[in-house]
């Protein structure tokens, strides 16, 4: 223990864990996680990273970084699973298997069909709107007046099931607004698409029972809903009312032909999540197959994160030897942390069909969490099987396709390190940050910096700019402001640091064995500053380079890093050449050029980052400012369920107080300082 890297504190705190369940979190000495992990043993858990020899190995790499420990206690392993993948989900360690929190499925809304979802005392006469609900795309906070089938894994899906529903039940789609203004039947009436509410062409039990029967469809009752269509069918013709039974015969048929039109429907399952997962290159993918009321409704690829280090640290502290295809278990530990995260605090359907077995452990914790046994089906058969086999395709097809993007841009970002003469020992750490200037005839200048690192963009580190104190209109002041504020601190950060090696420069006496070891490179993670990117990419050709130049001369900092994008003659894309600061000659790299398309691609990408800034910002000054954040108890959490269910400030504008009452937290006081504030 004494030759332990890790401080006599830690080591204590590790013998003194309690041999009970519970979760583990491990932080470097800058205090950024590197690890969440649970254990029914605390105790030898923990103890298990600090007394086996990990040397030369990922989970070494991360024990060697370890600072600090921090632990909880819990009742038991399902609660521990759960409380680990919460942790893991917000906190995002860096050695744990993460799965990008994509939540925000659609669903399709029929408005007005559920009783008490207005507030108390608020018995009204419904418009004529209320009384003949509407189906349409909804993605946002759920309102109890309202139903809400789904979720859906594309707004496509949705879209797909509305026209459906349209051709069978004939319900309307039209905003409200546009419903009170009819005066003639539009022309989805004429298609058959509608059956002409907004003008009196049918009346509101025939409509309700049309509604009725569409929300029994979508709950996957369709015998049900064929069985009454043909019982009214009978009805009629018993009255010789032919038309009306003709008009039911043309629903029947129209529901037939739906039901038979995908061969995966099967209505004795009504909802179920198929999960299928594919592993290869070092990625993994898990396809996740919808089937709701009966109904395959598609499905939708998700891709982890951090797969390798997770896995490997996992494989290093398993407790048992277990003698399984080294593919097949990263797959079970995959699915298992998609299905942990993913579920994590929604609801979910009572069965998972899955391409490999599931422990009873994470189950159980699911069981716990929504109340209801959940069962996950393996090797499944009938229709689940096709179900399952389509997945697992899927899966295939669209890691197939990450792999393929991931192969072209690491060939894109050598060719550029072999065009510019970049080190390409690192290309994987080799970090590209671009410029760009927007405004609108000097309105609102702003500029863009996006960052080009680990061979993709990295939307996390962009930054805009709001650029003051120039002329407006003067691209090359507004160049060297931005150039300045980005790189002014950096360049003082590395004088200080060269300032202060002369002093490391006489070290004390040592041995002659350890006076030829050579000392560590610093970096950006050593010094804990940022550091200068590998390439400066300029849109622009000379006179902005030349401006670029200044501003590096200025900052001592290296001209050879520093690169304009001159649009070619005609300003057509493929003709760009590269202008350079440290007065090399221009290249053109020829428009077929894997290189070329690289600059290209970040050099679009600052370009709309730089508009989307811009435009923003010009709305902004042109209307005054945000002034749902002028408004007192309007916090941002509060202004974005504000902006998701009315689709932006003038939505929120246009609704009345009682609508925006209904928001969460949104009281009726509120609402009204809300109103008033707005008009």
């Amino acid at each position: 223990m004494s030759d332990s890297p890790h401080s006599d504190q830690l080591l204590s705190e590790v013998a003194a864990l309690p041999a009970l369940p519970g979760v583990y979190r491990y932080f470097d000495a800058q205090g950024q996680l590197l690890y969440v992990g649970k254990a029914r043993n605390l105790k030898k858990r923990v103890a298990s990273y600090f007394q086996k020899n990990h040397d030369g190995t990922r989970i070494g790499h991360m024990v060697g970084k370890i600072a600090r420990m921090e632990t909880t206690v819990v009742r038991s392993e399902a609660e521990a699973l759960l409380l680990e993948n919460n942790l893991i989900k917000t906190l995002n360690p860096r050695f744990n298997i993460l799965f990008r929190d994509d939540k925000s499925y659609p669903y399709l809304k029929i408005t007005g069909t559920r009783e008490g979802g207005g507030r108390a005392g608020a018995a009204r006469v419904p418009t004529p709107a209320q009384a003949f609900p509407r189906m349409a795309y909804y993605r946002g906070v759920v309102d109890r007046r309202h139903s809400y089938y789904g979720p859906y894994p594309s707004a496509w899906a949705v879209k797909e099931s509305i026209t459906l529903l349209q051709k069978v039940f004939r319900l309307r789609t039209c905003e409200d607004t546009v419903f009170a203004n009819r005066t003639r039947p539009c022309l989805l009436y004429q298609i058959k698409r509608c059956s002409g509410p907004c003008v009196d062409l049918i009346d509101s039990e025939a409509y309700a029972r049309d509604v009725a029967d569409a929300e029994a469809f979508l709950r996957g009752e369709t015998q049900a809903v064929l069985a009454g269509l043909e019982q009214r069918m009978m009805a009629h013709a018993e009255k010789l009312a032919f038309e009306q039974a003709a008009e039911l015969r043309n629903q029947i048929t129209a529901l037939s032909r739906v039901l038979h039109q995908q061969a995966v429907d099967n209505v004795s399952d009504k909802d179920v999540d198929v999960l299928a997962v594919k592993v290869h290159g070092g990625r993994a993918c898990v396809n996740l197959a919808m089937v709701r009321g009966g109904r395959h409704l598609g499905d939708r690829p998700y891709f982890p994160a951090h797969v390798e280090d997770a896995t490997a640290i996992d494989h290093a502290l398993a407790e048992e030897a277990v003698v399984v295809d080294p593919a097949e278990r990263v797959a079970v530990q995959v699915l298992e942390a998609f299905i942990a995260q993913h579920y994590l605090g929604v609801a979910m359907p009572h069965t998972l069909v899955t391409s490999h077995p599931v422990g009873k452990a994470l189950l159980e914790a699911l069981t716990t969490q929504t109340g209801a046994r959940v069962h996950a089906v393996h090797q499944p058969r009938e229709h689940r099987r096709i179900w399952l086999e389509m997945a697992q395709k899927n899966a295939e097809i669209a890691l197939a396709r990450l792999l393929a993007e991931e192969g072209s841009q690491q060939a894109r970002t050598r060719a550029l390190a072999d065009a510019l003469n970049l080190p390409d020992d690192q290309l994987d750490a080799l970090r590209i940050e671009c410029f760009d200037i927007s405004h609108t005839a000097g309105e609102s200048t702003q500029a863009s910096c996006v960052v080009f690192e680990g061979h993709k963009m990295q939307n996390s580190q962009y930054r805009r700019y709001r650029i003051e104190g120039i002329t407006p209109g003067d691209d090359y002041a507004a160049m060297r402001q931005v150039l300045l504020r980005r790189y002014g601190r950096i360049a003082e950060a590395m004088r200080e640091q060269d300032a202060l090696e002369p002093q490391a420069a006489a070290p004390e006496p040592q041995s002659a064995d350890a006076a030829d070891e050579p000392l560590p490179e610093p970096t950006a993670e050593s010094t804990g500053g940022p550091r200068m990117p590998d390439l400066v990419l300029i849109d622009g050709g000379k006179g902005q380079v030349t401006v670029a130049r200044e501003v590096f001369g200025q900052l001592g900092l290296d001209l050879s890093i520093l690169v304009g994008v001159e649009k070619g003659e005609g300003r057509k894309v493929g003709l760009e050449e590269l202008v350079f600061a440290d007065g090399r000659d221009k290249v053109y790299l020829g428009h077929d050029s894997a290189a070329l398309m690289l600059v290209a691609q970040i050099r679009d990408e600052a370009h709309r980052f730089a508009i989307t800034g811009m435009r923003a910002q010009r709305a902004k000054v042109r209307t005054g400012g945000s002034r749902l954040e002028d408004i007192p108890g309007v916090g941002p959490k509060k202004r974005a369920r504000l902006l998701q269910r009315f689709g932006g400030v003038r939505g929120v504008a246009a609704a009345s107080v009682e609508d925006l009452a209904t928001v969460e937290g949104i009281s009726a006081d509120l609402a009204d300082a809300i109103y008033r504030a707005l008009h």
